[in-house]
């Protein structure tokens, strides 16, 4: 497949360097010396220079009148109109997909303004980071969440305490033990490297599981793992009047009718602009660091404290700030996966990236476009989870999955059948239209679905 991304940012790069490995033919655009020397020195990838929204600089990456040969673009630069631009000629020039990346949430609001300019996929990634960061408010032991099957259920990281019941059971027999809960541990963290568990495994203290369940079982879970359930949420403050700091605040405010929600800006125009938007939010004017301020709005004990400015550092700083006030969790917005990796070492609970969001469903609609659902691109293990249906065409309807030929670390891990979700077992049997969550390293998704004989594409 021949593909053009128009931006070398984050999520550009992430996309870029995703696809050139998967053996795609990739051409990135990119207008900025140091950020376009960077992939040519670290991808797989052709790099054109210059701005994406002008005909001569796609015309070089082959995107040309009256027929271009390239297969997909995907314009994801910070600017919405050379987003919008670069997709308009693409299309003009013949290419079948455009995928345009939104910062302005007043075009994804509406479908008619994509449908208007012939763009197949507007994404804007706030929408889906508002979500995680309620997930993440409501499931406090968990530091990661993405759903399936419209939100019944989904994936969560819980660390084994050094009091769970959990510790020194092998996992067949906690399964036993506990047949009421709907769950699967997909894999285990442990000093420093990670596997894919099975039934003799036994889990150990610090143990960091991401776990497949119902989303109402997550309160057993909590307290299996961590001998603690989260209680209901009482107050949040959010830092940050921004995009995803109004979208946290709009959701939590449909989601918790009784929730108190202070949201902190300091900028005095759009703080008026919030409150005029928002219904029970009270919006406040001020610094989300200033101590005397936050101590005011009751830090101490706030079920949730979230940083959401345009300012990576600067939202580490509160969250760390937020929990040695008395937070009982802090989260963190940041861009750059890199601080991501810090998270051993910094003492905020959650760090959320916008950009991995958009990064996922970016490669979703490319590499898997009639999946049933979403996909979850877990870089930290370099894991997919994708949720996809079985069809009457496939050669593994009727053979349990023990016997299917799945690759080593790969395996279905939820099963909605008639109304019902279900982990299934190795004699489970596979039936038409069955939606399935299947989780497997980003190397090997294709081939799973190979084996099923699930076309996504």
């Amino acid at each position: 497949m021949k593909v053009v991304v128009v931006g070398a940012g984050e999520v550009g790069y992430t996309v870029a360097k995703s696809l050139s490995q998967q053996g795609h033919d990739v051409t990135l655009v990119e207008k900025d010396e140091m950020r376009a020397s960077k992939v040519e020195n670290e991808l797989d990838v052709m790099v054109v220079r210059g701005n994406g929204a002008r005909p001569p600089i796609l015309e070089k990456a082959g995107i040309a009148q009256p027929k271009s040969d390239v297969d997909i673009l995907i314009a994801c630069t910070d600017h919405d109109e050379v987003n919008i631009l670069a997709c308009w000629i693409a299309k003009r020039a013949g290419v079948p997909k455009v995928i345009s990346r939104a910062r302005g949430l007043e075009y994804t609001d509406s479908p008619e303004w994509a449908r208007e300019l012939g763009i197949d996929v507007m994404i804007s990634p706030e929408r889906s980071v508002a979500r995680q960061i309620e997930e993440l408010l409501s499931v406090s032991a968990s530091d990661y969440s993405a759903e399936f099957f419209g939100g019944v259920a989904g994936l969560y990281t819980f660390k084994v305490s050094k009091e769970s019941p959990l510790i020194g059971h092998t996992l067949k027999d906690v399964r036993a033990k506990h047949p009421s809960i709907m769950a699967l541990i997909a894999y285990v963290e442990r000093d420093g490297g990670g596997f894919v568990p099975f039934g003799e495994t036994k889990l150990q203290p610090g143990d960091l599981c991401f776990v497949i369940t119902l989303k109402g079982q997550l309160g057993e879970l909590e307290e299996l793992f961590q001998r603690q359930k989260s209680r209901k949420l009482r107050r949040v403050i959010i830092v940050g009047g921004g995009k995803i700091g109004f979208r946290v605040a709009k959701r939590l405010e449909s989601r918790y009718p009784q929730l108190d929600i202070r949201l902190i800006d300091q900028d005095r125009e759009k703080c008026d602009k919030l409150a005029r938007e928002l219904e029970r939010t009270i919006v406040l004017v001020g610094d989300g660091a200033d101590e005397e301020l936050l101590r005011r709005e009751g830090v101490e004990g706030v079920d949730g404290f979230v940083a959401t400015t345009a300012n990576d550092e600067r939202n580490i700083l509160m969250g760390v700030i937020g929990k040695a006030l008395g937070a009982n969790k802090s989260i963190a917005v940041v861009r750059r996966g890199f601080f991501e990796k810090l998270d051993k070492y910094l003492p905020v609970d959650a760090m959320v990236n916008p950009n991995e969001a958009l990064a996922s469903v970016i490669m979703r609609y490319v590499l898997y476009p009639s999946a049933a659902g979403g996909l979850s691109i877990i870089e930290r293990i370099d894991a997919e989870i994708l949720e996809v249906t079985i069809s009457k065409d496939s050669s593994a309807l009727g053979v349990r999955i023990s016997e299917i030929g799945f690759p080593k670390g790969a395996l279905i891990a939820l099963v909605y059948r008639r109304g019902q979700v279900f982990v299934p077992t190795g004699d489970t049997k596979l039936e038409d239209g069955d939606q399935v969550v299947l989780f497997a390293s980003s190397d090997k998704m294709q081939q799973v679905l190979d084996i099923l004989g699930v076309k996504v594409s």
